[in-house]
């Protein structure tokens, strides 16, 4: 089937979707929830959306479109109230984290819907494993090709996303040493990674989708599980990286610095992106995932080093006129705060060292999301 046109959105609109985890409040693991969970919200008015995801022990939820950081806050704070509330009813915990830190995969159930068993069938057991917990962000284009460019662009910018958000540093009851984990589990798949670079959607189209589409491999964009990819049933441009932050706060404040960073790119206020940028690529994205804010980056064009905290409080100084004009500067201090206290990865391990318990860094994380519901 033919690629779908490129649907022209409101330049810089915003909407979120968050993979969240199902957990029992007697022992703390992961339950396999969803279909109780979701008959249950199917009563009421949502106030977004919510589907299944891969396994019976996640939910997804989504946001409309929003124009300003404010009005999405707001939304994802109804949206963490009403998962709070059927979750108590259900005696089922929900939070963030972009692992659940002592979950088996074996004992994950895939969620009774073709496309899931179909993705199972392919994939084997990694499809298990895929219950990981990932904080995804569309920004709005006008045109396709602005699409393209905001893509590459942002790939700079990738690792920063990455460090804000990760909250992974636990897997089957270990300390990875990572700062993001999930990362490690998404780049098993095959067409995970990169786009290609392309910076003309006929090209794009073209010279590249309809030939994997004659290979039989891809269907739509959503075989490609790319770091960012561009959806051209939204109009829009998804960020991936980002694992679920622990507070509806954070992931809020981490789609508004994206939406300034867009806008600051789009005003062409740096060289244009060209392939060589991807060279580092790869490293810086490694970088970002194991060290956090103590990841060292080599800017793609300079190859100067410098270290993601450094990296990150210089591009906020860079951008602040772009966030005052969106109306976003709470995001950006919120993205300072980060810098300052440590990511959500840090507070966890910061809490299994008070303890000594995995049970006791989940029921953190609960802790954390449920604070949401009073923000």
């Amino acid at each position: 089937m033919p690629l779908e046109p490129f649907k022209s959105s409101q330049a810089l609109t915003l909407g979120v979707e968050l993979e969240l985890q199902l957990v029992s409040f007697s022992d703390f693991d992961l339950a396999a929830a969803s279909p109780d969970m979701l008959e249950l919200l199917g009563r009421d008015i949502f106030p977004g959306f919510v589907v299944p995801e891969v396994t019976e022990s996640m939910l997804e939820v989504m946001t409309d479109v929003h124009a300003e950081y404010t009005t999405l806050l707001s939304q994802l704070i109804k949206i963490s109230t009403a998962l709070v509330q059927a979750g108590d009813r259900l005696n089922i915990g929900v939070c963030g984290g972009g692992t659940h830190p002592f979950q088996l995969w074996p004992e994950r159930r895939i969620f009774n819907k073709t496309r899931f068993k179909e993705v199972s069938l392919l994939y084997g057991y990694l499809t298990k494993q895929f219950t990981i917990f990932g904080q995804h962000v569309h920004v709005g284009c006008i045109e396709a090709n602005e699409a393209l460019f905001l893509l590459h662009a942002l790939s700079r910018y990738v690792p920063h996303f990455i460090a804000l958000s990760a909250s992974s540093p636990f897997v089957q009851g270990y300390d990875t040493w990572f700062n993001s984990a999930r990362l490690n589990s998404v780049f098993a798949f095959p067409l995970s990674g990169r786009a290609p670079f392309y910076l003309c959607w006929e090209e794009f189209v073209h010279k590249f989708f309809s030939k994997m589409e004659n290979t039989g491999i891809v269907t739509s964009m959503k075989d490609f599980y790319w770091d960012i990819r561009p959806k051209p049933e939204y109009g829009t441009i998804e960020l991936r990286v980002c694992d679920t932050p622990l507070s509806v706060t954070r992931a809020a404040a981490i789609a508004g610095y994206l939406q300034t960073l867009c806008k600051y790119l789009l005003e062409r206020s740096e060289p244009d992106p060209v392939e060589d940028d991807y060279l580092v690529y790869n490293y810086n994205r490694f970088q970002a995932c194991r060290f956090g804010m103590e990841g060292i980056l080599v800017h793609p064009k300079s190859h100067e080093k410098m270290s993601l905290h450094d990296d990150i409080l210089a591009t906020v100084a860079r951008i602040q006129p772009h966030a005052d004009a969106l109306h976003c500067s709470a995001a950006l201090e919120h993205v300072l705060q980060i810098v300052r206290e440590g990511n959500d990865a840090h507070y966890l391990r910061r809490e299994y060292e008070l303890n000594g318990s995995v049970e006791g860094m989940v029921d953190f994380a609960l802790q954390r999301f449920r604070s949401s519901v009073q923000s």
